[in-house]
């Protein structure tokens, strides 16, 4: 009997689940990976999100190898014509996987018609697995990520003392949304230049000539646990001390700020979650002796987004029923403006952010939430073309991150089950937390004319449109009534100048 063991692209760790069930390398069992063309061109991913996969796949088979298993590496069309090839001639007679965190992916898998029974193997690339987050899920009547994040501290003993919160409470995140300020010297991330095999990974993206968004070059972004390991020990000891005060802020030439620049490689399985949280807290406890003792504000809060955030969207993607994708809310049918594709806008922020991210596949997540979602949402987008402009546009997207968090949190498309409010906001908060609005062609503080920002008329459009739905929810009561006290003329006005916007940005993308 000869076992294969597929590896996925997101699932690159040595002790993942189907290749622990092995115990060790032997004769007979052989690691599987599978490079197809057919599955990128889905959607127009991002070169660099293509090239991290790819390259991270082949460094990782060829650590599998240094430590003794016998890997079958192929790049073909499909999966299916590869993997019955690799079958056939390794004389393999029973196919393990381990679940796939995306539901499209396991139905692909599923569909497949393999010459070998297909075993799944739990996956256990989360801090919790599928079926604990549904006994911790269940008896609520409506689930708050807070409430997870909560039971996450007490399951795991994370920032603890005894059954309290270190520092007497849960969540410091008011002293983490400091706007920026002049003199901001953020210090830059840990980049590596593309070795000999990531060149080659390049050069097969460009000689077969695949479709996809954005720019190949440079491409800076870790492809192997050594190297994810060093940006996770360089975020701690360099730029965690400041992470949270200006976690929140964006500035014109700093794409990265003081973020950890980590997601990509923990949705690829070269770091694991709990790893990265208990890294960050070690740091946090050894540091309090010395003179530049870590702030318990910066520290909470990026936990918060790993062991909170992060397994909170699993979670529910996973809780949520299969249809959850098509959910939309406010019945939003506006197409996705030509500028999501080529960043060509005057409107500064929405150039800032898309620029960004064709150059580098990132935006951190109040770009990724207070511009480009919250423009989306107020201008009346569609969520099923957003979102899969998301999935397309950012290097650590996947259906599992991209589902929950801009079906549900950016566009509020499913009325409520995720957040408790939608993330609306006009110019004034971008304002605020950038300097974008000082080098734009629009006004921040005008509603009408030539020079008024439209996140200023699309926010109130917005909120009129939906008055009927909003009142319902019990945090948009303040901002209802001043749109009630609203001169009618005025509203009237910005609300004739968002069909104006609409009619001038016909979209060209498919």
């Amino acid at each position: 009997m000869t076992v294969g063991v597929w590896v996925l692209g997101d699932q690159l760790w040595q002790a993942q689940a189907a290749i622990a069930a092995q115990a060790a390398p032997s004769d007979n069992c052989k690691i599987l990976l599978v490079e197809s063309t057919a599955w990128s061109q889905r959607r127009p991913y991002h070169y660099q999100k293509l090239v991290l996969v790819w390259s991270a796949m082949r460094h990782f088979a060829a650590e599998l190898q240094a430590k003794g298993w016998t890997v079958v590496y192929c790049r073909g069309e499909t999966f299916g014509a590869e993997l019955n090839s690799m079958i056939e001639a390794e004389g393999i007679t029973e196919l393990q996987v381990m679940e796939p965190s995306d539901r499209p992916f396991r139905q692909a898998i599923e569909n497949l018609k393999l010459p070998c029974p297909l075993t799944w193997i739990p996956n256990n690339h989360f801090l919790w697995s599928r079926s604990e987050f549904s006994a911790w899920a269940d008896p609520y009547k409506q689930l708050r990520m807070e409430n997870f994040y909560r039971a996450g501290r007490k399951r795991f003993g994370i920032l603890m003392e005894g059954d309290q919160p270190l520092g007497g409470k849960w969540n410091f995140d008011k002293q983490n949304r400091k706007p920026p300020k002049t003199g901001l010297e953020p210090p830059e991330p840990l980049w590596f230049e593309p070795d000999e095999m990531t060149q080659s990974v390049m050069a097969d993206i460009r000689e077969e000539d695949l479709p996809g968004f954005g720019e190949m070059e440079p491409f800076r972004w870790a492809v192997t646990r050594t190297q994810a390991l060093a940006v996770l020990e360089d975020f701690v000891t360099v730029r965690l001390k400041t992470f949270g005060p200006f976690q929140d802020a964006m500035v014109t030439g700093e794409d990265t700020m003081w973020h950890a620049l980590l997601s990509p490689y923990i949705n690829l399985g070269l770091l694991q979650p709990l790893e990265v949280v208990k890294a960050v807290e070690k740091a946090f406890y050894e540091d309090q002796a010395g003179d530049q003792a870590l702030d318990l504000a910066s520290v909470e809060g990026f936990i918060r987004q790993v062991m909170g955030w992060r397994e909170y969207m699993q979670g529910l993607y996973h809780y949520f029923d299969g249809d959850y994708s098509q959910k939309n809310w406010f019945d939003h049918q506006q197409p996705l403006p030509q500028f999501f594709w080529d960043g060509e806008t005057e409107m500064n922020c929405l150039n800032q952010s898309i620029g960004q991210t064709l150059r580098t596949g990132y935006a951190h997540h109040i770009q990724r939430l207070m511009i480009l979602a919250n423009f989306a949402l107020i201008a009346g987008l569609n969520p099923q073309e957003t979102e899969s402009w998301f999935h397309s546009a950012f290097i650590d997207a996947y259906d599992w991150v991209m589902q929950t968090n801009v079906i549900g949190m950016g566009l509020f498309a499913d009325g409520g089950l995720l957040a408790s409010k939608p993330y609306a906001a006009s110019a004034n908060y971008i304002n605020k937390m950038s300097d974008y609005c000082k080098g734009c062609a629009y006004q921040p503080k005008e509603k009408l004319g030539e020079k008024a920002c439209p996140f200023n008329y699309f926010y109130w459009d917005f909120l009129a449109r939906h008055r009927d739905r909003l009142k319902s929810q019990g945090r948009m009561n303040l901002i209802l009534s001043q749109l009630d006290r609203m001169d009618p003329e005025l509203l009237g006005q910005m609300r004739s100048q968002a069909e104006s916007w609409y009619q001038a940005h016909s979209p060209v993308k498919d």
